[in-house]
């Protein structure tokens, strides 16, 4: 199929997905063990959600939203779900910057209570000229204190972040980030990105950085902590080949160099999340640029923004779907328990919402409450975000 044949191809959106009622969690039609809903958003394109389970017994999600990613309208939305309640509420916009794209909203309940919310800005495209900005909710995100600059960017990069602190065995705090480097030549790419992680042992106050080595094209760090000890650390592959791991002790500092497992990756957000059973849950698509019948010039082609040929490592265009979820007993090392969350062609050739061509499920995240149930928010269409919530187990229904 080629690209033109893929552009024009009818939607096979959910047909909730807008309706006055989608807000409402209700059982899939055809699976009575997830119960589904979307989170409802004033603009047009809705992406990158974060969800967490928050100390009153809440749910919070925060993604961004506007026109498309990039332009300056793009700003963060947050939403709680009230213990009990069915159905999310209309959210609250928590950016607003006219300068610069809001992106990769972050949520972190700190262990003395406070939310954080962390988000990158970046002028247009340019992620390599992205920081990070801060709040801080004291009620559960019900109020916030007004944002200020966390993390600046340096010479020749940009900081980025997608994934929340971890606290470590010790009480401090592991925050993954990315750098977006300048090239050479031309535009930002990503070909050049890397990891790093910064570590707090003052809550918050003061940090210090530790680079992953050899970790060139693997951004996006999940870090989870395993039950036998150590530090997984899981990467999205700028080459979208396959899913990156890489381990470290419990303090943190010292990782080891990124190597592939045999979990696919198309260049897009995984996420990873410890269960309180010791196991460890993924969300990531299971495609590559394998896949792919079409490749884009970068991500941020929709602007209109002068972009070179590929020419690099990093591939943009490869299917985002199908959405699975898996579980690894044994520290990530193996994935036995795998199964389709949605299926369908995941073409993300165009950044365009507005005309509705985009049909990818992406960029997921999940967390566990305390009864057991994983709750995943991720992209549907670009168009809104997806909540879904089901049991751990309801994945061993499924097969590689």
């Amino acid at each position: 199929m080629t690209t033109a044949e893929q552009d024009t191809m009818p939607t096979e959106a959910d047909p909730r997905l807008g309706a006055p009622d989608a807000a409402m969690l209700r059982p899939r039609a055809d699976d009575a063990e997830r119960l589904e809903a979307y989170l409802p958003s004033p603009v047009v394109q809705n992406h990158s959600a974060n969800i967490v389970a928050l100390a009153d017994g809440a749910l919070g999600c925060a993604w961004f939203g506007g026109t498309q990613e990039g332009v300056a309208d793009v700003s963060i939305y947050f939403s709680r779900l009230e213990p009990g309640a069915t159905a999310w509420p209309a959210p609250r916009k928590l950016s607003g910057d006219a300068s610069r794209s809001e992106q990769n909203p972050v949520l972190f309940p700190a262990p003395d209570g406070t939310l954080w919310l962390l988000h990158t800005a970046q002028q247009g495209g340019h992620q390599d000229t992205a920081f990070i900005r801060r709040r801080l909710s004291r009620d559960n995100g019900k109020t916030w204190s007004d944002a200020e600059s966390m993390i600046e960017p340096g010479p020749g990069y940009g900081v980025f972040v997608r994934h929340p602190p971890v606290v470590l065995a010790s009480g401090a705090w592991l925050l993954p980030l990315y750098r977006c480097v300048t090239p050479a030549e031309g535009p930002w790419m990503g070909d050049a990105d890397f990891s790093l992680v910064r570590i707090s042992e003052d809550s918050g106050r003061s940090w210090q950085e530790y680079p992953v080595p050899d970790s060139t094209g693997c951004v996006h760090m999940s870090v989870v902590r395993q039950a036998a000890g150590g530090l997984l650390g899981l990467f999205r592959s700028r080459r979208a080949d396959f899913v990156h791991a890489s381990r470290a002790d419990d303090a943190g500092r010292d990782w080891s160099a990124p190597v592939p497992t045999g979990l696919p990756n198309n260049n897009a957000s995984i996420q990873a999340l410890a269960l309180a059973d010791g196991r460890i849950a993924l969300v990531f698509n299971a495609s590559s640029a394998a896949d792919a019948t079409g490749r884009r010039s970068g991500l941020y082609d929709d602007l209109g923004e002068a972009a070179p040929p590929p020419s690099g490592p990093a591939f943009w265009g490869a299917p985002r779907a199908p959405l699975k979820l898996a579980l690894s007993a044994d520290g990530g090392r193996t994935w036995p328990w795998r199964r389709n969350l949605e299926v369908g062609d995941g073409y993300c050739l165009t950044n365009n919402s507005k005309d509705r061509r985009n049909r990818e499920f992406s960029y997921p995240s999940l967390t566990q409450t305390p009864d057991g149930m994983l709750h995943i928010a991720f992209t549907y269409f670009r168009q809104a975000i997806k909540y879904v919530r089901l049991a751990p187990d309801w994945v061993k229904e499924g097969t590689p």
